[in-house]
């Protein structure tokens, strides 16, 4: 069986959990992670998973002729440099999201790219869930005719750590991203407008640090269709993913994954479980199948399903919100590359 040779950059815990993944897939060879730091802990974790070696340096990544591929799992702050030196290294790139905080830095990278001949898949893990690939696969086949109105919820059970917050580009870079890009791909179409109103009610050193942690953005589309995404740093009962795609002939609906379907029913009431409590658990198998897939399309010499265009206009989507929250007005995308 052909298998791609593949080295990790970032041994935190996205890093490692491609490793595991990667690790587990036939047509996987992880030959090599690379972190700044590496402890005993992380030398004893990569011999568990067969993983040869382990550096402090990832220039020996770049360097080994033999990796055919680099996942790019560091911090958002070094993915640019990190995609320019693998493509001048002639190698095929996975790269977390976003690319960059800055989508001018992320059009220079995409240029490398390009120039270079390699392949690129941005991880945009939410494509690969059962639920929206089914929702895409549906609105694709017409099933309820024109898109009106795309919803989408997306709410985490608890803040990330103020350290975080301080250099994650804001809500709408590091956690509205995502819907950013799932707007696109269930609508079928690009993102025109966009109207973002925000505020701080969940915790107000999150404001402190100029951030926001609750959001409602309204979109346009180019095929006339409107979106709603609310967000939230905050739901006390459990991780809040779902999204309604309502249409000419009819609607579609995800609602959120639980540990189980069981309902108790007494005279107290009815009772389920709360939704899966976060990402890792809500979206494990959407991991597995973006990595499955991008190496099958590197080895069979097919384009991957979400790639560099996707990370850039997700990355625009993102900063015409903060514009928007800003100036309190409606800004068209296409405002964002002419003044900046």
């Amino acid at each position: 069986m052909e298998k791609l040779t593949i080295g990790i950059i970032g041994a935190g815990r996205i890093g490692r959990l491609h490793a595991e993944h990667l690790t587990r897939n036939g047509r996987a060879d992880v030959r090599i992670i690379s972190d700044v730091r590496v402890t005993d802990e992380m030398r004893s974790w990569a011999e568990g998973l067969g993983i040869p070696s382990i550096t402090d340096n990832y220039k020996d990544i770049m360097s080994d002729a033999d990796i055919q591929a680099v996942f790019i799992c560091s911090s958002t702050n070094t993915h640019v440099p990190f995609i320019v030196e693998a493509a001048r290294a002639g190698k095929h790139i996975f790269c977390e999201k976003p690319i960059s905080l800055d989508y001018r830095q992320t059009m220079a990278a995409l240029e490398e790219v390009k120039e270079a001949g390699v392949v690129l898949q941005t991880g945009f893990n939410r494509r690969f869930d059962h639920n929206f690939k089914r929702v895409r696969e549906l609105v694709e086949a017409g099933r309820i005719g024109q898109p009106h109105i795309i919803k989408i919820t997306s709410r985490d059970p608890a803040p990330p750590p103020n350290e975080y917050i301080q250099v994650s580009g804001g809500l709408f870079m590091d956690m509205a991203i995502h819907d950013f890009d799932m707007a696109r791909y269930l609508s079928g179409s690009e993102v025109t407008e966009v109207y973002a109103q925000g505020a701080v009610l969940v915790d107000p050193v999150i404001g402190q640090l100029g951030d926001i942690d609750t959001a409602v953005i309204s979109l346009k589309f180019a095929n006339g269709a409107l979106g709603v995404i609310d967000n939230s740093r905050k739901a006390v009962y459990g991780y809040d993913q779902r999204v309604e795609v309502f249409g000419s002939e009819g609607s579609i609906s995800v609602q959120n994954d639980h540990p189980s379907t069981a309902e108790i029913s007494t005279s107290a009431g009815v009772v389920r479980d709360n939704p899966k409590y976060f990402f890792l658990e809500r979206y494990h198998d959407s991991y597995i199948e973006e990595t499955r897939w991008f190496i099958d399309c590197i080895l069979n010499g097919q384009p991957v399903p979400v790639d560099g265009h996707d990370a850039l206009q997700a990355e625009k989507i993102a900063f015409a919100a903060k514009q928007s929250l800003l100036e309190g007005r409606p800004v068209k995308v296409s405002e964002i590359a002419v003044a900046n």
